[in-house]
């Protein structure tokens, strides 16, 4: 594991915290791969009853990916390799044989938009923000399953005003639409995620796990590919030049191709 994310084994409860505030949480490789490591000890341990994904500094919980990884990138064939290991990892998230919680104080943009649509339940306090501001940073777009995950939360009508308006929706907002399933004021977090942890542990685990592959394969039926629309972005000038403006902190020059 990396101390890049910390994890913690207490009784029934499972925790990792995404832990570099520095750059409010933005996910590296490293953290990719901490995360996986995460699930699998998870899914081994037989008493972990609840699992909680946090991040760390009270600023973020996931900044998405660092961008400053996508300089390496030369064309489609990297933002399909990229998306599909992301989407590994969202897949063994979502997958986790028991509920979880992410906890989101403060952004929870991009990949970490993602990664907090995998868990079951989203508890923020009144600072969270939520935005997937691709069509305004670097222009990419997600996998298909993470475009589904988002419509299933909020409708495709939201899902589609987020991204388009590459904005960020507020606490109470994401509370009115279902990104947010309670909110809660920031110095009653902590109490109110133990609590729930404390509920959950104590609830019948089949019953949990039944209503989660449900919903899971009520959103996978029939899910059509979209390899060509990750080719499409990744391997265009505009990403190039996205990814080149962002790490230069200037506004990107989009031409459509």
């Amino acid at each position: 594991m990396t101390d890049q994310v910390l994890t913690e084994f207490s009784g029934p409860v499972a925790v990792a915290t995404f832990n570099r505030p520095e750059a409010r949480n933005a996910m590296t490789w490293e953290m990719y791969d901490a995360l996986v490591e995460f699930c699998e000890r998870v899914d081994a341990d037989e008493d972990v009853r609840v699992v909680v994904l946090r991040g760390a500094g009270g600023k973020a919980f996931v900044a998405g990916t660092d961008i400053a990884q996508f300089r390496q990138f030369q064309g489609a064939a990297d933002g399909l390799d990229y998306e599909q290991r992301i989407e590994s990892v969202l897949d063994k998230v979502e997958s986790i044989r028991v509920p979880t919680i992410a906890v989101v104080d403060g952004y929870a943009t991009g990949g970490g938009l993602s990664i907090a649509a995998c868990c079951d339940l989203r508890i923020a306090s009144p600072k969270a923000k939520f935005g997937l501001p691709i069509a305004r940073t670097v222009g990419n777009c997600l996998s298909m399953a993470s475009y589904a995950r988002l419509v299933q939360l909020v409708g495709a009508g939201r899902a589609i005003h987020l991204i388009y308006t590459a904005g960020f929706v507020g606490a109470e907002d994401a509370h009115r639409i279902g990104l947010v399933s309670e909110l809660v004021e920031e110095s009653e977090l902590d109490g109110r995620v133990t609590a729930l942890c404390d509920q959950l542990a104590g609830q019948a685990p089949l019953t949990m796990r039944a209503s989660k592959i449900a919903l899971r394969r009520l959103r996978e039926h029939a899910l059509p590919p979209g390899d060509d629309l990750i080719s499409m972005c990744y391997g265009s000038e505009d990403f190039r030049e996205g990814v080149t403006a962002f790490t230069e902190k200037r506004p990107p020059q989009w031409h459509g191709r």
